[in-house]
């Protein structure tokens, strides 16, 4: 038998291509509540008041449930409406290949990512920003600009610029492209005016 090994993009392009079509209103409102349904039965998974489980038999049966969920599920893709199946074997050798780190900025500014578990002495990261939210043009730069200049944030999450010179930035339009590199210009300018030039995003 050959040696599991993490797949690669193209290994998950082909298979999505060869997946199964399903449609995406199924998928949201009926493979993946009727998988997780059957799975928090299965599990008994009933976190009553407690937001987060700390008892170790609670966390390792949701870690297996999510497991489970994941090689019978599948993963989805929007754009060819195709389900791509993984092994359990893979999903584990992916997890071995997972970074244990990750370093983002530069200098001063410089924010390090490492694994955090249960009741953890390391400090979390705290990342600051409109995350995606739709952030007119004029007020980018200074939105941007008031969480880059608190002390508290370590790393930028960008908004989504709505429009660009007064067009709109629709999907897979030249506005969208312009509007991104909008993003990117105004970002940098916002860190700069925050004394915070090396702030990752």
């Amino acid at each position: 038998m050959a040696a599991t090994r993490a797949l690669t993009i193209c290994d998950t392009y082909d298979r999505f291509v060869k997946g199964k079509k399903v449609d995406e209103a199924e998928w949201d409102y009926t493979i993946i509540p009727q998988n997780a349904t059957e799975l928090k039965k299965k599990y008994k998974l009933d976190f009553g008041k407690t937001f987060i489980p700390e008892d170790n038999k609670t966390k390792n049966d949701l870690f297996q449930a999510g497991l489970e969920m994941l090689v019978n599920t599948g993963f989805y893709n929007m754009d060819l409406k195709k389900v791509m199946k993984v092994t359990e074997e893979e999903v584990w050798e992916g997890i071995k290949k997972t970074p244990t780190k990750l370093i983002l900025g530069e200098g001063r500014d410089i924010a390090r990512f490492y694994p955090r578990h249960g009741n953890s002495p390391v400090k979390p990261i705290i990342q600051g920003g409109p995350t995606g939210s739709p952030i007119s043009e004029d007020v980018f730069v200074q939105v941007m600009q008031s969480y880059a200049q608190e002390g508290v944030v370590d790393d930028l999450v960008n908004g989504v610029m709505t429009t660009i010179e007064g067009h709109p930035a629709k999907a897979g339009t030249p506005y969208e492209i312009r509007a991104t590199m909008a993003e990117l210009r105004a970002t940098r300018e916002a860190r700069e005016r925050a004394g915070r030039p090396g702030l990752g995003v």
